[in-house]
């Protein structure tokens, strides 16, 4: 059993940055929690006791282990924002900040896969014992579920950003697929580990990653549709069109597998051309 003391802010801490990375809001987890969103903030603040009945129920939410909460990982790996910024940047790629253990999880699925990987090669990849990366990390199963949670938080935002810069839905979504575009390639490795390891996800972490590349997609459509009844776009399957172009631009990764990277910036308008064609729109893309 875990006493009070063992149970102090850090917990708090540990809780704020894995709702960050499920993408789920204060007031979602408080609602889930039955307590208050003003509870909630106090629990994640370490302004009050967490009991080990709490504890659970949080791990339960969570999807995670009580040992992760007690003795949480390195900081998020990029906390999505509970509301886009209409000014974010979402073009500008600076290095993702990811904590040792998941940077050196990144060149070893890309080199090996998930399946040939194991621990003590991702742990010699990181310069870290096997015991030290068991300490942030419990499993391998951890580390592509991390993984996946960065990349569709990293694409999530770019998304919503593009598309809230942008005057009318076509154009809307031609930003969307610039976004999509130049996320595959300024994250190649990443992108292609969770496009092609996505089986290898385990449950419930797989039906909600799966929840959350389906949201993309449905946002996509939305959109489509939306430039459909304004009549800057004049096809007819506004859904399956939207579709076929995040499929497209989701295999990027496997177009440049091995090859020298074009020009993300060029690619992606590229694409967003290709797209505005593939709808029936006119988009002017410079």
């Amino acid at each position: 059993m875990f006493s009070m003391t063992e149970l102090g802010g850090g917990v708090g801490g540990a809780v704020r940055a894995l709702r960050q990375r499920r993408g789920i809001t204060l007031r979602e987890l408080a609602a889930d929690l039955g307590v208050s969103p003003g509870t909630m903030s106090a629990i994640e603040n370490g302004k009050v006791a967490v009991t080990v009945e709490r504890l659970q129920q949080l791990a339960a939410v969570l999807h995670v282990g009580v040992a992760e909460l007690v003795a949480p990982p390195f900081e998020p790996v990029l906390a999505r924002p509970e509301s886009v910024d209409a000014g974010a940047d979402w073009a500008v790629f600076d290095r993702l900040e990811l904590d040792p253990v998941l940077a050196a999880a990144v060149e070893v699925f890309a080199e090996t896969g998930y399946h040939g990987a194991t621990m003590r090669v991702v742990a010699a990849a990181a310069d870290l014992s096997v015991a030290g990366i068991y300490r942030y990390h419990r499993s391998k199963q951890r580390l592509l579920v991390a993984l996946a949670d960065a990349q569709l938080s990293d694409l999530g935002w770019r998304v919503e950003a593009a598309a809230a810069q942008a005057p009318d839905p076509a154009q809307a979504f031609a930003a969307m697929v610039r976004a999509l575009v130049l996320c595959q390639i300024s994250r190649r490795e990443l992108a292609f580990i969770v496009e092609t390891e996505l089986r290898s996800l385990q449950e419930p972490d797989r039906s909600r990653i799966a929840a959350l590349r389906h949201g993309v997609q449905r946002r996509f459509v939305e959109v489509a549709d939306e430039a459909v009844r304004a009549g800057l776009f004049t096809t007819a399957a506004p859904a399956a069109g939207a579709e076929a172009v995040v499929s497209l631009c989701r295999a990027v990764p496997f177009r440049f597998d091995g090859a020298a990277l074009p020009d993300g910036p060029a690619l992606a308008i590229e694409y967003a051309a290709l797209a505005s064609a593939m709808m029936g729109g006119s988009v002017q893309l410079s």
